[in-house]
């Protein structure tokens, strides 16, 4: 019995981490497994974490903090070293792992470490070297994550051609970066690289980048990151062959676009979608259905096609945000053992991206709300506007209100600029039927940027005053001309 478990876990990550420690809270004893040296999964060692680290560490390195206070410019910090860059990375993450092992100390949580694959529906083999351990449960928990997609005919080799993966482990900061894909971890690289001065150009098959987000947030962003970093974005463009040229100590990329164009680089980072890390686990002799592209199958209870094994986070597919992957698994432990504590994911979800600058949604943009024929007002305001804003010099950013304009109740909200990931929360409100007037009545500190939101509200208002007053010219109009 020693060797049996209440659950078994597969994978450490903020899934696995979050699912286990749910469990143990509630007295169940449980047995994380992780293939991997150290835990987190790719939020810590290959995502996340690193990317967000190595942002900020650009952000310094660069002097975009300063944004032009006080007479400092923009400008990269001469003689930069990889060494540089990633230092403060290293650091965080080894603190992450720090973090997840006294978590699981602290729950009381055993960690087997191996490659685990399902024997059957209440077993997992776990094998490292050349020893095998059997570990049974009454539940099992996938949560092995995801991985970068890797075409065959990409030429990936880890040094010219990279993927998100690869990119944390390049030796130098390339002075030619093009990155293939406008989506999150696309945009996220191509300005990490762009504040330390790489001539990044963004090949995009799509007619904008981050087509998930509101439309003029996105035209933002490409706006700011070509103005401010001089990344190029190519729209519409598709990547129809990657090659390598050279020798082996100089070597190049050459991407060749559907329209010929050809573009020369030190480096490009292919970042198009990913699939679900779940080909050694034996998913399918255990009768685990999956889809093509790898992730498991699951109902809005995280329970798969076997009752008895749950999966939550990136290895079922979108949304794939790490804190998402964590209610998941929560969600997930509570109705496997029936604990009356969680019994659903937030059906609103906060959505942030941490590109320079950070962009952040929650709820309906402009294009969804108008989609399904909501009839909805707009409410912005600036930072330029805003005292905070000018304090730190970010005169771009800006929130945006999505309400209905009978009832004023919130439906969505954009933010660009600065803290964009940090005040999205504060739109939380959406997810409870509130209204703007949440935000008229409410006090914020001044100066903060917070304050922005409750200028946005106030627009909104004059916006739907202004209509009601065209609406009511047309109607005189019409009366005289009856």
């Amino acid at each position: 019995m020693a060797d049996h478990f209440d659950l078994v876990v597969i994978g450490s990550g903020p899934a696995g981490e979050k699912g286990a420690a749910q469990a143990a809270y509630f007295g169940k004893r449980v047995c994380v497994v992780e293939r991997a040296p150290k835990p987190g999964g790719a939020t810590v060692n290959t995502g996340t974490i690193p990317s967000k680290t190595l942002r900020e560490t650009a952000l310094y390195f660069s002097g975009l903090r300063q944004r032009g206070l006080y007479g400092i410019e923009y400008h990269v910090k001469p003689d930069i070293t990889i060494s540089d860059f990633m230092f403060r990375e290293r650091a965080v993450v080894e603190s992450a792992w720090n973090l997840i092992n006294e978590n699981f100390a602290g729950h009381g949580i055993e960690v087997a470490q191996g490659t685990a694959r399902i024997v059957d529906a209440h077993t997992v083999e776990v094998t490292r070297f050349k020893d095998t351990r059997r570990l049974t449960a009454d539940f099992i928990l996938l949560a092995t994550g995801s991985h970068p997609l890797r075409p065959t005919e990409i030429p990936f080799d880890g040094e010219v051609v990279v993927d998100s993966d690869d990119v944390l482990k390049l030796q130098a900061i390339p002075e030619r970066l093009v990155v293939i894909g406008g989506g999150v971890i696309g945009c996220e690289y191509a300005g990490i690289f762009g504040a330390l001065g790489c001539r990044v150009t963004i090949v995009n098959a799509r007619e904008r980048l981050l087509t998930q987000l509101d439309g003029e947030v996105s035209e933002a962003l490409q706006a700011d990151m070509t103005r401010r970093l001089g990344v190029q974005v190519m729209l519409n463009a598709e990547a129809k062959q990657v090659r390598v040229e050279g020798g082996e100590k100089e070597r190049i990329a050459v991407v060749t676009l559907n329209d010929g164009t050809e573009l020369v680089a030190d480096c490009v980072l292919y970042s198009i979608g990913r699939e679900g890390s779940t080909q050694q686990l034996g998913l399918g002799e255990a009768g685990i259905r999956t889809n093509s592209r790898g992730f498991i199958l699951v109902d809005d209870n995280f329970r798969t096609t076997v009752p008895s094994v749950f999966a939550a986070g990136d290895v079922i597919g979108y949304p794939a945000l790490a804190a998402t992957s964590m209610e998941q698994a929560r969600v997930a432990i509570c109705h496997a053992f029936d604990l009356k504590y969680k019994d659903r994911v937030s059906p609103v979800l906060p959505y942030g991206v941490w590109t320079v600058p950070e962009i952040a949604m929650v709820g309906e943009t402009e294009e969804s709300a108008r989609e399904k024929n909501i009839a909805f007002e707009i409410g912005k305001s600036s930072y330029r506007m805003n005292p905070r804003g000018q304090i730190i010099g970010d005169l771009d950013g800006f929130v945006k209100l999505i309400f209905r304009r009978d009832d004023q109740k919130l439906l969505g909200c954009s933010v660009f600029g600065q803290d964009a990931c940090e005040l999205i929360h504060i739109a939380a409100v959406v997810s409870f039927g509130g209204t703007i007037d949440y935000f008229i009545q409410g006090v914020f500190n001044y100066p903060t940027l917070s304050d922005a939101y409750k200028y946005a509200a106030y627009d909104g208002l004059q916006r739907i005053a202004r209509r009601a007053s065209r609406s009511d010219g047309l109607r005189a109009v019409d009366m005289e001309t009856a």
